[in-house]
């Protein structure tokens, strides 16, 4: 597997990757209603620099990194990544944030910090602080679980 910058030619796949994570609604706070379209359009903001995971031609995962803040905010990186359902547990996230983290500190980052994590992701919170993020803040009932209500959300952040 090996992560690379985003084609046009990959938007099919990576529509592919989103619609089931936001559909679901468990762990992104984006419209479960969004159009492929919406969709895309979100993830290939123009502040976001998009990547891919390619495994043997296929495409299991995409992230993007971009400025978590503008102005005196844009020396810490912000990053989001979703993995193709059927590629689950096979390291794709893992190999996609230990790319961003380089990519991040080589473009001249300074941190990176997570926002809004889920706090019932429990998979995403394990990964994220084995890659050293620390939990710095919580945000009470702040997100709208589609089976379990109001759960919390944390905010995340390392050095690089």
């Amino acid at each position: 597997m090996f992560i690379r910058p985003a084609k046009p030619d990959d938007d099919k796949a990576i529509v592919e990757i989103l619609m089931p994570v936001i559909r679901g609604g468990e762990t992104y706070a984006l419209p479960r209603d969004w159009t492929e379209t919406e969709a895309l359009a979100y993830w290939r903001s123009p502040d976001h620099t998009v990547f891919i995971a390619d495994d043997a031609g296929v495409v299991v995962g995409t992230c993007y990194i971009r400025p978590n803040q503008r102005g005196g905010g844009a020396h810490v990186a912000n990053a989001a990544f979703m993995t193709r359902t059927s590629a689950a547990g096979r390291g794709v996230a893992s190999a996609m944030c230990a790319y961003a983290l380089e990519y991040a500190a080589a473009t001249g980052y300074v941190a990176m910090q997570f926002n809004f994590v889920v706090a019932t992701n429990t998979r995403a919170i394990a990964l994220w602080q084995r890659f050293g993020f620390e939990i710095v803040g919580r945000l009470p009932d702040a997100f709208q679980h589609p089976a379990k209500g109001l759960v919390d959300a944390l905010v995340m952040s390392r050095k690089l």
